[in-house]
Parts: structure tokens; C-alpha cells; sequence
């Protein structure tokens, strides 16, 4: 009989992504090729808020390097119209958003409401990546509203929980309000591994506030929710399945205490919502909760939809195999058909509900 072996790094703590015979070799092969920039090395499980502030914006400045390079291969989006809107936010600050519809259309689209990845810390609607992702949401016949919400750490912070999530709020509510003179039929919020939680908590804030009637679905991609990447608790095999992939959880745990200096909403499901009880879940809208075979964050993904189920709500999960952390996203040149997938699967869904 042949020896059975645990997946990932279960079975050997050594695996790499480009080992596991899982990956898709594509994207291992582009993967090898990426190197840590110098000063970027994981900060310890014990390191201050002032560090882990200072890791964020290191890291900021070396994704920027990559910027020209991602700038050059951005497709023809020339059958897009851009706009943005400037709108304030409850605590008087100013939110853009940036706004994204076909040319030429002839009737109202479904509309999606995108909230970009990078720990609720990071990044910006702005870089390269998040510009590509609206505009192909755009050109498979979506109207798409991108909101630079504040972060809690990088250019664009420090402005900890709940500062982002309520401009997510205040951008979504916006889009609600101005959903006929924009064409829109139907409005999903969607976004990707921090916007991932961001869109699902915009959602469980609707709840709460009673205006979760203007939002007819979520589309979670790859979302990061548990809060717990220190402690690694055994429920989330794949925080150990598939630790260093591209994510590393003691990075994570840097992230959560930029967003959450003090600690004091690590059981808050607003802040994150895998925390939520199955009670909070009841009466939230159609949700699609896609995660990524060779993530750290995929068990947790996979656990709030079972939530949702359990709450009654209507809900899907997808996994996208061979891919680490967001990979149906980011090796669009790499791996197309991949992409192109998960573009279908967003437009179908958001098509549905109109």
C-alpha cells in the first residue's frame, strides 16, 4: 500500500509552494522568481504597534517598485469610461470613489461595489492591481465603484479599526443612493483577501443599521476574517497546511495589530467577521465565498460559509485549485483562464440577482 502523506506543509515542514505538487506550475514557476525585499523579514509575534506600522509602510514602498512594470502590461480599457466622485465620510474626511462603467450600454448593469485587498492596512485603490481587477469587473458588463477607504497603516493611514470599514460603509451606502442615475440593476460588494473582510463586515454594519435591504449580494474572494494568525488555532488547518505560501502568519498577526492596536476587537465581527455568531449571520443577502486551494486563509473562508448556511443564508463556496493567496487575481498574464473564471463567476452572480 502506498504511504498516504498530509497535504502542504502538514505532511512535510519544509514544502514550498514550489514543491507542492498541487500548485499550478505556471504560477510557481512566476512565484520562484519573486524575492523579499531587503527589510521586509517577519517582524516577531510580540512586536510593538510602532514596528509593525513601520513593517507596513516598508512594505508599501517596495510593491510600489513593481508599479512600472504592472503599469506597462495594464490591457486596452479604452471601451471603459472613468470618473471619480469625492464624497465626505462620518468623520468629516474625504472618501473617493472611483467609478467605472462601460461605454455604449443600453440599458441599467449589475453593479459591483469593490473594496481592494492588503489587511485593511495596505495599499490603495489607485495601484496598478486593483485598477486592472475593477476594469476587467467593468468590462464584463458591470458598472464598478472602487472606495479608497482609509488603512490602518501605509500612505494612506494610520487610521485603525473602524476607520476603513466605516468609509466602505459610507461608499456603499452612496452607491445605494445613487444606484438609478448610475444604471445599476443590482449591487454586490466584493473584494479580495482585506477588502475580502471588508465587504463581508460593510454587510454585517448594513444588518445592524438596517440598511442591508440596499445590498443584494457579497462576493468574498479569499477573505481575511479570523484575527487569530498568531495563535494558529487548530480549527484552520490550512493556516499550517499552507503557512509561508505567499502569506506567512506571523506576518498576518503584523497586520492585525495595526489594525487593531489595543486588541480590543479581536472578537468583534465587525472588524472580523468570522467571529460573528450564527444569530448575527440571519437576514444578511446572497453571499459567494471564494477561496484559494493553496492559502493560509482558505479554512477560514470555508468555515464562515458554513456559518452563513447554518444562519439560513443563501451562499455558495468555490475553491480555485492550484492557486495561493488571491491567485485567480494576480497572474492574470500568467494563468488567464483562471481569471477569467472568477470573472465569469462574479458577473454571473451579480447578473443574478438583478
Amino acid at each position: 500500500m502506498t504511504d498516504l502523506k498530509l497535504p502542504g506543509r502538514l505532511g512535510d515542514p519544509d514544502m514550498t509552494f514550489g514543491d507542492d505538487p498541487r500548485a499550478d506550475s505556471r504560477i510557481a514557476q512566476a512565484m520562484a522568481l519573486m524575492e523579499l525585499a531587503p527589510g521586509l523579514e517577519n517582524l516577531p509575534l510580540d512586536a510593538g504597534y510602532e514596528d509593525c506600522l513601520n513593517y507596513c509602510m516598508a512594505f508599501e514602498q517596495a510593491a510600489q517598485l513593481g508599479d512600472p512594470m504592472m503599469w506597462d502590461a495594464m490591457p486596452d480599457f479604452s471601451d471603459l469610461e472613468t470618473s471619480t466622485e469625492v464624497i465626505q465620510g462620518v468623520d468629516g474626511n474625504d472618501i473617493t470613489l472611483h467609478i467605472s462603467p462601460p461605454k455604449n450600454r443600453t440599458g441599467p448593469l449589475p453593479g459591483i461595489v469593490h473594496t481592494h485587498g492588503g489587511g485593511m492596512v495596505l495599499m490603495t485603490a489607485e495601484d496598478p492591481a486593483s485598477v486592472r481587477w475593477r476594469h476587467s469587473l467593468a468590462q464584463k458588463g458591470m458598472v464598478v465603484v472602487g472606495i479608497e477607504f482609509r488603512n490602518g497603516g501605509g500612505r494612506l493611514g494610520p487610521h485603525p479599526f473602524p476607520a476603513g470599514l466605516n468609509d466602505c460603509a459610507t461608499g456603499a451606502k452612496w452607491t445605494i443612493a445613487n444606484k438609478e442615475d448610475l444604471g445599476i440593476s443590482s449591487i454586490v460588494i466584493s473584494g479580495e483577501s482585506g477588502g475580502g473582510n471588508l465587504c463581508i463586515a460593510t454587510t454585517l454594519k448594513a444588518l445592524k443599521e438596517g440598511w442591508v435591504a440596499g445590498i443584494d449580494g457579497v462576493y468574498a474572494m479569499c477573505p481575511y476574517i479570523a484575527g487569530s494568525y498568531a495563535q494558529q488555532p487548530a480549527d484552520l488547518l490550512s493556516l499550517h497546511e499552507n503557512n509561508t505560501y505567499m502569506l506567512d502568519c506571523a506576518q498576518m498577526a503584523s497586520l492585525v495589530t495595526v489594525y487593531d492596536p489595543t486588541g480590543e476587537s479581536a472578537k468583534d465581527p465587525l472588524a472580523w467577521p468570522l467571529q460573528a455568531n450564527i444569530d448575527e449571520l440571519k437576514g444578511l443577502p446572497s453571499h459567494v465565498i471564494s477561496v484559494n486551494q493553496l492559502d493560509p486563509l482558505r479554512d477560514e473562508g470555508l468555515k464562515f460559509y458554513g456559518k452563513l448556511v447554518r444562519a439560513g443564508v443563501s451562499a455558495t463556496a468555490r475553491t480555485v485549485n492550484g492557486t495561493p493567496h488571491a491567485g485567480d487575481m494576480s497572474f492574470a498574464d500568467i494563468a488567464p483562464e483562471i481569471t477569467a473564471e472568477t470573472l465569469r463567476s462574479i458577473h454571473g452572480f451579480a447578473s443574478s440577482l438583478g
